[in-house]
């Protein structure tokens, strides 16, 4: 390869690199969202009720420049409370709890690190074209 095709190369792959880490970031999104949903659905995590709190979860686009950014979460209150406990708190109308914590965030988070490491190699080997 001469310094001629390199440069073509490479301004071929800068082209490609914001829509493919958008999409990157957006598909690991909708994979945090349905494992963080997965473990929202009994015990170790919090168990089901109504299914609202676990239907609550939501991922969020945003752009940011040369590629894109995503927000996975939820505007329910017992969010917090679900995965780190409440252990010997009162509440604003005097109600006195002991909740253990029901992890269910981080979890997931720890369940699809090494695979959203993978996702950007992959995305590299798709803007490069190796």
């Amino acid at each position: 390869m001469d310094l001629d095709d390199l440069a073509g190369r490479l301004e071929q792959a800068a082209v490609r690199v914001g829509p493919e880490v958008n999409r990157t970031v957006q598909q690991q999104a909708r994979l945090l969202r349905a494992l963080i949903q997965e473990r929202a659905s009994g015990r170790p995590g919090p168990n089901v009720i109504t299914g609202a709190y676990r239907g609550s979860w939501r991922t969020e686009a945003f752009g940011v420049p040369d590629g894109g950014g995503a927000e996975v979460g939820t505007d329910k209150p017992q969010g917090r409370r679900l995965e780190y406990g409440f252990w010997d708190m009162t509440d604003s109308i005097g109600r006195h709890f002991f909740q253990p914590p029901y992890p269910h965030v981080g979890p997931a988070v720890n369940e699809l690190s090494p695979e959203y490491e993978q996702a950007f190699i992959d995305a590299l080997d798709r803007i490069f074209g190796s």
